[in-house]
């Protein structure tokens, strides 16, 4: 897909456009090189051409926040800056419906005595992902991790073996060729939304993490030499280098460059730049995690910055300030953030405590 013109919204001088390049993916992996010096050259705020609707590029943490926090959460007499256009609950349109689906998920299979009571569901992958790893590792085959298991335990309430998982992967295969014929299934979508969002993303994370062997005497000193094999939930709470370990390695490498695009509903005043109704509004998250104006060395792996009760204290949600925005901001702030670090917490610490 082409784009006919890349510009600036200012309030005023009128809109500063540049030559259209010929072709575009909209792929994080080719507009982050052409986004970058963009950003540098003409500001926080950078518009893309992308057929009939401008897509935006925000760069800018303290806009990020004006925008997510600040205006995505207002009155309901004050204009709505933050909306999505799709349905289920993520892009979903901000009112009741998407109040009463992100409460259901909030209150009930989220809420922290329901999460707390799948441990078993979390052990049991565990188990099975560890002798995975032990059997293929000797075969020299690759490793397939099915980390969404846990997640269609807590959604549905049934325990898969790996044949089972090979058929669900076919079923979704197929939703998505019929989902046109499928939208009346809203259970089936919000499942499908709550497992594949929990999935690939929690993955991507501890890909980073995996690895990391730095933390390893700490998980020792907790778990000790006994013939204890599991680093228990319980014990993360004393792992402060492995919470360290996790929000760097989600500062430097977020799971995702970019949040879920959002758009207004009407044109709006963000400080002083117009963003036109009906754009659509990228936030850059890794460019927000990497700021030098709040991280010493940004890119440089360094878990000791949330070391000596950083990691506790860090506001991850960025309500008071963004930081970084692993997760988003705001009204639209992953609901599940709180069980993706446990997840980060428990299978990282595992991994790292028997291999």
């Amino acid at each position: 897909m082409g784009f006919d013109a890349l510009h600036l919204h200012l309030r005023h001088p009128p809109p500063f456009f540049l030559a259209p390049h010929s072709s575009l993916q909209e792929t994080s992996s080719q507009l982050e090189p052409i986004l970058r010096p963009l950003h540098a050259k003409l500001g926080p705020i950078v518009t893309l051409r992308i057929g009939p609707r401008p897509a935006i590029f925000i760069a800018d943490r303290s806009l990020a926040h004006q925008a997510l926090v600040q205006k995505g959460a207002p009155p309901a007499t004050i204009l709505r800056v933050i909306s999505t256009d799709q349905h289920t609950i993520n892009p979903s349109f901000y009112g009741p419906t998407w109040r009463l689906l992100r409460r259901n998920l909030t209150s009930e299979i989220l809420n922290p005595s329901r999460v707390r009571s799948y441990g078993h569901a979390r052990r049991w992958v565990l188990h099975f992902l560890i002798t995975r790893f032990e059997l293929l590792s000797k075969s020299g085959k690759p490793v397939t991790v099915a980390m969404f298991w846990v997640l269609v335990i807590m959604c549905l309430g049934e325990k898969l073996d790996e044949e089972k998982v090979k058929d669900i992967e076919q079923v979704e295969r197929s939703f998505l060729k019929r989902r046109g014929s499928l939208m009346k299934l809203r259970l089936l979508s919000l499942c499908n939304e709550f497992i594949n969002a929990g999935t690939d993303t929690t993955l991507t994370a501890l890909h980073t993490h995996i690895s990391k062997r730095s933390c390893a005497l700490e998980i020792k000193e907790v778990v000790g030499d006994g013939e204890d094999q599991e680093v228990k939930e319980e014990y993360l709470q004393n792992l402060p280098y492995l919470k360290a370990e996790i929000l760097e390695g989600l500062r430097r490498h977020p799971p995702g460059h970019f949040v879920a695009p959002h758009a207004v509903t009407q044109d709006v005043v963000l400080d002083k730049y117009v963003i036109p109704k009906n754009a659509t509004i990228n936030f850059m998250v890794a460019e927000m995690g990497w700021d030098p104006k709040v991280w010493k060395d940004p890119m440089s792996f360094k878990p000791e910055r949330f070391v000596n009760n950083g990691g506790e204290a860090f506001d991850i949600t960025g309500s008071r300030e963004i930081k970084m925005m692993p997760f988003g901001a705001g009204r639209r702030i992953c609901p599940a953030y709180g069980l993706a670090t446990l997840h980060l917490e428990y299978f990282g610490a595992n991994s790292i405590w028997k291999f």
